[in-house]
């Protein structure tokens, strides 16, 4: 496959006109190209019929799903939101809400992406054996990892952008480093054409690296790369007597059955290249990413293969490799590096003693992400992110680091890398700076974790029902816990369908619904959930002795006067203090206000409150409680929000 055997981007040139075609026409050739998995022909086919009739839902899905593919994410972002909002209860795309999702995760909107894998897993948890549930499950994970890994970058390496010595407007990757030699592998090469797929055969390169800069990217002889045939992947065994490389046919435009071949170097030459056994070369499936590894001092190739019996998709597989350079039977690197997604391009280091990988499915940034797998006790353990730079939210795959220890490379489609038809369509090589080997390493201060954590929290948005706690009051506080109050706010979900949806019929019935929905799962209950997370780690970082101010704002609709709605938002507050003060019977009272200077302590301030103006469609007539109350615009003015915090440690030395 072309995302899991090279990931490259593909530029393709329309030898005839799609103006003038007819939409059914469109949409037939737009069909066979997406079942070709030539996406970037489909979604030009899906355009052009889009712009004869850009309201047909048909046209909307696959022209979102094609762009999707082809990684234009700001098209598919726009389609699948229409899609979503016309079929607001799933009815005809389940997994368009699924889709929209990934779409903004991939483009680092981590906070509105778990909102939507956590109602889509919920809604759909009857299906729990389902990919998708499990994938959406794993997302809503992957997020707040991700929030968090963006906050704490790893400050101790640089990374560059290799120029146009090396990286060109198509696809590099699969680099590794020999002395000052990199090897890679690259599209460029369009005299020798696949003109059936329309795209470039593989070929590989080498570059050298000298004290100033990259010289000129130079094509390897044919003993590498053959006429007509994708050739990739350079690996080297232990002393560079053996090479392997991978050499791949096409199925179509996204697809390929690849095969691992390998060189020996006798009397100062390379050998023929020879296919290895079908031990490596399972009949039927890709077999590709060749990488010399040693467990406990025994040489095993490491290779990533579609083949039977692993977990998943694509998968990182080993064989051991004999005395007499035999390759035993391969073995599944497991479960903790393995899962139902792909994991592809391994890359061992023997003197680290860890196992470097992309995977689609472990907690990211999005995309494929890198990660490490120590070896130890005769296992691989489990999987760690990379974090930043090494990983962004595009693909980030094919890491490798040279024998000095001195610098890593690896390959994505990030934001800064050279393009031809669109931005984020090709791979380039990036090289990263690798602190010293003997510098020791960073210790993880867990409480500021938490603190993150939490930071990554806020604003925290609190939602309530009209006029409450406590109706028709002028009180400034209240008795009622907003745990309360968020109960009862539950309860009244039918109840604001019923009034929400009045006088609505077919497909704005169906909407009204679904926009209610959309109010209590991605706003009423999110935020709820978001305090409890909030409340877990506030225990945490108090235990740890942190100081922790919390800062809070009271907002509610134009319904009533604005002195009344001042009053009410301060009873709303302090719903929330008595929240905090009960929580798990009282467990946090004792560092409320506490003067003790060697114990946490919980501070809460105040902002100004009142009223918000009125919006579009928000009435503030009493006796339109269709749009004053249940509409969910109305809605989601009677809030709070935590909207700062802030820590200090007494337990600093």
């Amino acid at each position: 496959m072309l995302r899991t055997a090279f990931v490259f981007g593909v530029s393709l040139f329309f030898s005839f006109s799609l103006f003038g075609q007819k939409t059914k026409a469109l949409l037939a050739d737009g069909d066979k190209a997406f079942a070709e998995n030539d996406f970037f022909s489909a979604a030009a086919y899906y355009n052009r019929a889009i712009l004869q009739d850009s309201s047909d839902i048909v046209v909307q899905y696959k022209y979102a799903d094609a762009s999707r593919l082809n990684f234009d994410y700001a098209i598919a972002e726009h389609w699948y939101a229409k899609v979503l909002k016309k079929d607001a209860q799933g009815k005809l795309y389940p997994e368009c809400s699924f889709w929209l999702a990934m779409i903004k995760k991939n483009q680092g909107n981590y906070k509105d992406a778990k909102k939507m894998f956590d109602k889509y897993a919920k809604k759909n948890k009857k299906k729990k054996d389902s990919y998708f549930v499990k994938k959406a499950n794993q997302e809503v994970l992957a997020c707040d990892y991700a929030q968090l890994l963006m906050a704490s970058p790893d400050k101790s390496v640089s990374i560059f952008h290799l120029d146009s010595s090396v990286n060109s407007k198509v696809s590099e990757y699969a680099p590794i480093q020999v002395d000052s030699l990199l090897y890679f592998s690259s599209l460029r090469d369009g005299k020798d054409r696949d003109r059936k797929n329309s795209v470039n055969f593989n070929k590989i390169y080498t570059a050298i690296q000298d004290s100033v800069k990259w010289q000129k990217a130079v094509e390897l002889d044919t003993l590498f790369n053959r006429k007509g045939i994708h050739s990739a992947n350079t690996a080297f065994n232990a002393d560079y007597t053996k090479v392997f490389i991978t050499r791949c046919v096409p199925k179509n435009a996204m697809e390929f059955n690849c095969d691992i071949y390998s060189s020996e170097y006798k009397n100062g030459h390379w050998g023929p290249l020879q296919k290895l056994p079908s031990e490596i070369n399972a009949k039927g499936f890709t077999n590709t990413q060749p990488s010399i590894g040693f467990l406990e001092e025994e040489e095993v190739l490491f290779f990533a293969s579609n083949r039977s019996g692993g977990e998943g998709k694509m998968d990182i597989w080993y064989s051991k490799i004999g005395k007499n350079g035999n390759y035993g039977k391969p073995i599944n690197a497991g479960k903790q590096v393995n899962s139902i997604d792909d994991e592809i391009t391994p890359f061992y280091c023997k003197p680290c003693q860890e196992l470097f990988f992309s995977s689609n499915w472990h907690k990211g940034f999005g995309g494929f992400d890198i990660f490490k797998s120590e070896y130890k006790n005769s296992a691989l353990g489990v999987p760690k992110n990379l974090g930043l730079p090494f990983n962004s939210n595009f693909n980030d795959i094919y890491f490798s680091i040279n024998s000095r220890r001195t610098e890593a490379f690896l390959s994505s489609n990030r934001i800064g890398s050279y393009f031809e038809e669109k931005e984020s369509c090709c791979n380039d090589i990036y090289m990263v700076k690798l602190p010293k080997v003997d510098e020791p390493p960073k210790k993880v201060d867990s409480t500021q974790v938490f603190v993150t954590q939490m930071k990554l929290l806020v604003p925290l948005t609190l939602y309530f029902h009209n006029d409450e706690p406590d109706k028709k009051t002028v009180a400034v506080t209240t008795l009622k816990n907003y745990k309360k109050t968020y109960e009862d706010y539950s309860v009244l979900r039918e109840l604001y369908k019923k009034e929400y949806s009045k006088g609505a019929k077919d497909a704005d019935l169906d909407r009204a619904i679904g926009d209610i929905d959309n109010l209590f799962e991605d706003s009423v209950e999110a935020g709820m959930q978001d305090l409890e997370k909030f409340a877990q780690l506030l225990i945490k970082v108090l235990n740890d002795k942190e100081k922790v101010t919390i800062t809070m704002k009271g907002f509610c609709s134009p319904l009533a006067s604005t002195d009344y709605n001042v009053n009410l938002a301060k009873r709303r507050i302090s719903s929330l203090r008595n929240y905090f003060t009960e929580y798990q019977n009282g467990i946090l009272v004792k560092y409320i206000n506490t003067k003790n200077p060697d114990e946490g302590s919980i501070t809460f301030l105040d902002e100004d409150i009142g009223e918000l103006k009125a919006r579009p469609n928000v009435s503030d007539d009493y006796y339109d409680t269709k749009n004053s109350i249940y509409n969910p615009v109305a809605a989601l003015e009677r809030k709070i929000q935590i909207i700062a915090i802030s820590t200090f440690s007494s337990n600093k030395e």
